[in-house]
């Protein structure tokens, strides 16, 4: 494909590197994508493995999360471009351990300009496995998993003040749309707290887990999620979950979640702003995973303090974007999108 051919994707930003993969053996296929980065700092991104209708659909979300991954270093104050690599699932894949071995060797070939990790569909337990061939793997040493989290706690508290002029869980509502790792971390978090938490997913098996473990946790069905009425909404599964559709019937003060790319455009938050919701961006309250997978590459060791520490980042940056939106009038995402940009741009 040529440049002009990529411009026709809207998520194409001068992409520094697109990587098309394959191993017919294996049945190993996918993209890595690499948005900004430079000879002295790589690119930060996670591996995601996924069933994806095609390879065009594959590389749209390749292409939309690496740009997403360069905002959220540059708020997070991480001096590394964004990156994402995906592999495309598919069912007649037998051994997985072996598509992961040759994806690590493919890594190897960018010679260290990618750096990644797990998301969906990649376990922690596969980063090992990937890390013995390709020494480009982080998250080894430290569960990036906790201080995603911690962070997205944060950002929410930073929320609450502005809201309820109160950062406290207590007498607080919540609708946890995704149990995976990061709703289930979210629910750990706040559950001595909370008054009520809601939680939804397509996954029974995912929701039972939950029960069982936190058994004052009301299951809810997945077209009630958004609907109810909370104090917080947090979008913990996949991309797009707020879109035109979907923001017309929330009925909370406070959109914050895990999941990465929630908005399907910009002017759903704007949607969101003049409807009085507020709405934290999301690679903004969950940076606490990049923030501690870099300070494993940064370190080669992992410190739970320091990490802390660093992830108190999250918060700072939600309150003064918090900040600036009521002096310019300007929606959250529109102010973060700006200060990312001011940043990763010089990133050469």
């Amino acid at each position: 494909m040529t440049t002009a051919s990529f411009n026709t994707f809207s998520d194409f930003d001068d992409h520094k590197v697109i990587n098309y993969f394959q191993d017919e053996k294996s049945g190993l296929r996918g993209f890595i994508t690499v948005h900004r980065g430079n000879c002295k700092f790589p690119a930060f991104g996670a591996t995601r493995y996924w069933s994806y209708q095609d390879e065009k659909s594959a590389l749209i979300d390749s292409l939309r999360l690496s740009k997403l991954m360069s905002h959220k270093a540059a708020l997070a104050g991480i001096p590394c471009g964004g990156g994402k690599a995906v592999i495309i699932k598919d069912a007649n894949i037998r051994n997985k351990k072996d598509l992961l071995r040759i994806y690590a060797d493919r890594v190897n070939l960018l010679g260290g300009h990618f750096i990644t990790g797990a998301d969906v569909g990649i376990s922690r337990e596969d980063v090992i496995t990937m890390r013995r061939r390709s020494p480009y793997f982080v998250g080894v040493m430290v569960d990036p998993v906790r201080f995603t989290g911690l962070g997205l706690l944060l950002g929410i508290k930073a929320c609450l003040s502005e809201v309820f002029h109160s950062d406290s869980l207590a007498n607080r509502s919540f609708a946890i749309q995704g149990v995976g790792k990061i709703g289930n971390e979210l629910i750990k978090l706040i559950y001595p707290f909370a008054q009520k938490i809601y939680v939804a997913d397509i996954d029974p098996k995912a929701v039972k887990t939950v029960g069982s473990k936190f058994p004052k946790v009301k299951v809810v069905n997945l077209n009630e999620i958004n609907q109810l009425k909370v104090d917080v909404f947090s979008p913990c599964a996949l991309s797009n979950c707020l879109n035109k559709n979907s923001v017309n019937r929330l009925n909370c003060g406070i959109v914050a979640g895990g999941a990465n790319n929630q908005l399907e455009s910009e002017d759903v938050a704007e949607t969101l702003f003049k409807k009085s919701i507020l709405y934290a961006p999301d690679y903004v309250v969950n940076a606490g995973g990049l923030i501690s997978v870099y300070d494993e590459y940064e370190n080669g060791n992992t410190r739970v303090s320091r990490v802390e520490k660093k992830v108190l980042i999250v918060e700072k940056n939600m309150r003064a974007i918090i900040f600036q939106s009521k002096k310019t009038g300007k929606n959250p995402a529109e102010i973060a999108n700006s200060l990312a940009r001011e940043i990763f741009d010089n990133l050469v």
